[in-house]
């Protein structure tokens, strides 16, 4: 019977495709001239251990395959070889981060994905119109997959380069930098943080597919799998670039607010040196001292005053002219 979470388990054989069920790919695992295709999503444990049992899986492989929050890694089994990989995907523009596990034999390649996005929906079409000379295999099927995975870092890439360009244009043009920016850059940040290290292993697996599985990175297919590893290390390269201006951006911000602060202490400065000025001069006269002479004089009052206001005038002036106050 066809489990409610079997998206797809295809069989080719003679350049045609039919849907097979789960309990019947034993039936054809290891026959020349078949291949299986097999997409899950959010497997239970009861699917998993048919799985198992109808390709003959490792119990470990089997372990990490129902579970999430697996580091990314290429681990190789008797008989087959297990890829957990990390996805993201641009749902209503919001990054969504998922799962991928991936399981690879002679003849099938089976699919477990962790998340709410599109699927493999891409992988199953192109298998089914495959281009003149090429057959649906194991080594072909996981290219696409690996091809996908990489190819759905690039809308999300865009779209952080956006979101930096409209926060770099709030941050040069804000009158008032304040907290928020600060949050929002720390957000960004953050969400750079996680799509570089879902990005960053695939560099490792494929170069490891190129370097040590000759079965699948076949002559004929080498140079697509050096591709993916070259959209890789650039997905890598932009996500630092991206990571260190938003850096940068941080430390602008925050040299803003130090700068303003600056500003406001030297307001706050100028205008004690104001109130300085008349408060020492009127505070001498209340010392009472007994030889004061210029209490007697009879102009010495608006004298007094005049000085001081004079005094205060060309204080203003002068801090003024330099923008303390």
């Amino acid at each position: 019977m066809q489990l409610e979470l079997t998206i797809d388990c295809l069989l080719f054989h003679d350049s045609k495709a039919r849907a097979i069920a789960l309990a019947d790919i034993s039936d054809h695992v290891g026959q020349p001239g078949r291949f299986i295709w097999v997409e899950l999503k959010s497997p239970d444990s009861q699917t998993i251990t048919l799985l198992g049992d109808e390709l003959g899986l490792h119990a470990l492989a089997l372990e990490d395959a129902i579970s999430t929050h697996q580091r990314s890694k290429l681990e190789e089994y008797e008989g087959h070889m297990f890829i957990a990989t990390r996805t993201v995907q641009l749902c209503e523009s919001r990054m969504e981060m998922g799962e991928t596990h991936v399981f690879v034999g002679s003849n099938y390649v089976v699919a477990i994905r962790h998340d709410s996005g599109t699927g493999y929906q891409r992988v199953s079409d192109r298998l089914q119109r495959l281009p003149n000379g090429i057959r649906a295999t194991a080594p072909y099927a996981l290219y696409l997959v690996l091809d996908l995975i990489v190819d759905q870092f690039r809308p999300v890439i865009e779209s952080m380069q956006d979101r930096f360009q409209s926060l770099e244009s709030q941050l040069i043009s804000s009158t008032k930098p304040g907290r928020d920016m600060l949050e929002r850059l720390y957000a960004m940040k953050r969400d750079l943080t996680a799509l570089r290290d879902a990005a960053e292993p695939m560099q490792e697996i494929t170069q490891n597919l190129i370097r040590l599985h000759p079965e699948l990175s076949t002559k004929e297919l080498k140079a697509y799998y050096r591709d993916i590893h070259d959209h890789a290390v650039r997905v890598s390269a932009t996500i630092d670039r991206l990571r260190m201006a938003t850096s940068d951006a941080m430390q602008f911000h925050l040299a803003s607010l130090s700068l303003k602060q600056n500003e406001s202490v030297q307001k706050l400065a100028g205008w004690g040196a104001l109130l300085a000025l008349p408060t020492v001069v009127f505070s001498l006269y209340g010392m009472n001292f007994e030889v004061m002479p210029e209490l007697t004089w009879p102009w010495a009052y608006p004298a007094l005053l005049l000085a001081t206001g004079a005094a205060v005038a060309l204080l203003y002036r002068r801090l003024k002219r330099r923008s303390w106050i």
